[in-house]
């Protein structure tokens, strides 16, 4: 339903979007509201996130099993993904019932289901995104003329760099060409393309700015936290369908049990959470980091279940400098953290803030 709403109400959400499924819901196993009890938990949940260190929260969740501690007789199935609005696609389709994902995504499939579609229910990173350039560029100036990699089209680091290159002056279009063209390309594949020079640059998130700058020779250009107020903003945070969220409280309760479980983990010894992390990248097919890859990486980020709602208005209006959306979206509603500070609070933990945009 908000699938087909999203279509009708946007060409260029569809085209952001329009990636076969095919895969996705065949490894997802469809919906999960068959066979549900009625306590308001779920029989099966499906949760989606990447092999990047950006969702360390989801990692240590699925890799240290406090997911499925905490969901008990509730089912855990996960699908890993490259970028957000692949997610999107799933969750309209309803192959997904949760996802960690950036802002821009959320944003988007927010405004085109009409604010219907999906709540944000928790934070899970902020910080760990960088543009990493080839030798020879070391000005915006510079960048004339060159090719650089975002993860995919219209997600939040594609977003970031089209809005800089912008503020920079630097022509760009999400039709190709300008000043600078960008490609669009999987995480996994820019390393190999930087080295062979069909890259000069990409603006991507932890470990993949590290392994650039670590083990193929790049250097920062810009560190994306020095654009925000105290380099605070959301690179990651848990989203939640709408109706799911209101079908089974008890489950998406559980699954916040285990992200909050999961965020201390994280903030507790960095040695053993970069353990967990690393064993959970190979465990989610992607390849584990050398040590000083992931010590890197790690440094580069903050582990947090706060959603740093504050700088959530500011990625709705880089979407439209972008160009990757054609208005601003009203956000108001958009925030659901009560789940997740009644949890917090159970433990003495500090509440968050949705920041005039929902409940908490």
């Amino acid at each position: 339903m908000h699938r087909s709403r999203a279509k009708a109400n946007s060409r260029l959400f569809a085209a952001l979007t329009a990636i076969p499924l095919a895969l996705g819901l065949t490894a997802c196993g469809g919906s999960s509201s068959a066979d549900d009890n009625a306590s308001g938990a779920a029989s099966e949940l499906h949760l989606g996130y990447f092999a990047n260190v950006t969702h360390a929260a989801a990692l240590i969740g699925v890799q240290q099993g406090f997911f499925e501690k905490e969901l008990g007789d509730t089912k855990l199935a996960t699908q890993v993904f490259n970028a957000g609005p692949d997610e999107v696609e799933a969750l309209f389709a309803g192959g997904l019932d949760a996802a960690y994902i950036g802002p821009s995504p959320t944003i988007n499939a927010y405004g085109q289901s009409d604010g219907d579609a999906i709540r944000i229910i928790a934070g899970a990173a902020s910080g760990g995104a960088q543009l990493v350039v080839r030798d020879g560029i070391n000005t915006p100036q510079d960048l004339k003329g060159t090719t650089l990699a975002s993860p995919q089209l219209g997600n939040t680091q594609d977003v970031a760099l089209r809005t800089w290159l912008t503020g920079q002056g630097l022509k760009n279009s999400v039709d190709g060409g300008g000043d600078v063209t960008i490609a669009p390309t999987a995480n996994a594949d820019i390393p190999n393309l930087f080295d062979s020079g069909q890259l000069d640059g990409a603006w991507v998130p932890e470990p993949t700015a590290s392994l650039l700058v670590l083990e193929h020779k790049g250097h920062v250009l810009v560190d994306e936290k020095d654009l925000w107020p105290q380099g605070q903003f959301v690179t990651t945070q848990l989203i939640v369908r709408t109706d799911f969220l209101e079908k089974y409280p008890d489950t998406v309760a559980a699954l916040l049990r285990g992200h909050v479980e999961a965020v201390q983990f994280a903030q507790g010894d960095a040695a053993t959470a970069e353990k967990a992390v690393n064993d959970g990248l190979e465990a989610a097919g992607g390849k584990s980091l050398d040590q000083p890859v992931l010590d890197r990486a790690w440094s580069e980020l903050s582990v947090t279940y706060d959603p740093i709602a504050s700088a959530l208005e500011q990625s709705a209006k880089n979407a439209v400098t972008a160009g990757t959306a054609q208005k601003q979206v009203d956000l108001n509603g958009i925030y659901d953290l009560r789940p997740l500070n009644a949890i917090v609070k159970e433990q003495g933990l500090q509440p968050v803030s949705a920041g005039g945009l929902g409940e908490e």
